[in-house]
């Protein structure tokens, strides 16, 4: 993880300085926010394609564009953002009832923009890679046993293992996500935009239990998001 984070850090401060060096009067600060629907995917123990379906998420957050060349800039960012899924339900004569896993991530994407002039503003046209860390979440169970009702609620723990002596009321997570991001939208003249956002999420979620599984777990997503550009 320190490894990662070093590498990122080293991309980081590299994209800046290159930027400023080279377009350093033209830099532009960004605020944005958005709602996204989540979802995660993978298979189940049996190797078999998971049923989870969507659950509504948001992200808030701050980025800097970086010109590198007419109609081109760098932009990276830094996000809060919501993810999970409601996972497959369970259906049957005596049992039936569903789980919800909530999850939390600071999350640091680095978008290449194309941005030519349409019409008075901007079209928006890029990609990049995203990396995150997670920091919170939630995994809440709804269910019924007959005539009796049964809700329970778990916290998320972010760890790369989970081994016999852990506690068995907390939902496992590995803390480190990455993967690609996917933007489309269009900025105004005086700033204001809005764009479509995708995202595919390329590590695995779920830790180590020291077993054999065919078991896997990856974020993706869409949604919409509004932004303003000072």
């Amino acid at each position: 993880m320190k490894k990662q984070l070093k590498i990122l850090s080293i991309i980081v401060i590299m994209v800046f300085g290159l930027g400023t060096a080279l377009y350093a009067q033209e830099l532009s600060f960004g605020i944005r926010a958005g709602f996204d629907m989540q979802n995660i995917n993978g298979k189940d123990a049996d190797g078999d394609k998971l049923e989870n379906t969507l659950l509504p998420g948001f992200n808030a957050g701050i980025n800097v564009e970086i010109p590198v060349a007419p109609d081109f800039v760098v932009q990276p960012g830094l996000l809060f953002t919501t993810k999970g899924s409601e996972l497959a339900k369970y259906d049957g004569n005596i049992i039936e009832g569903s789980a919800k896993l909530h999850l939390s991530y600071i999350e640091l994407p680095i978008n290449f923009i194309y941005k030519p002039l349409l019409g008075t503003g901007h079209l928006i046209l890029g990609f990049g890679p995203y990396l995150a860390y997670g920091v919170g979440g939630k995994f809440k169970i709804d269910g019924s046993l007959g005539s009796l009702e049964y809700h329970d609620d778990w916290d998320v723990k972010f760890q790369n293992e989970v081994k016999s002596g852990d506690p068995i009321d907390q939902y496992y997570v590995k803390p480190f996500d990455a993967g690609a991001n996917f933007l489309f939208g269009y900025e105004l003249e005086n700033g204001l935009s809005a764009q479509l956002n995708a995202q595919w999420g390329l590590l695995e979620l779920r830790p180590d239990y020291g077993v054999d599984t065919k078991a896997t777990m990856k974020n993706t997503g869409f949604g919409i998001s509004l932004g303003y550009r000072f």
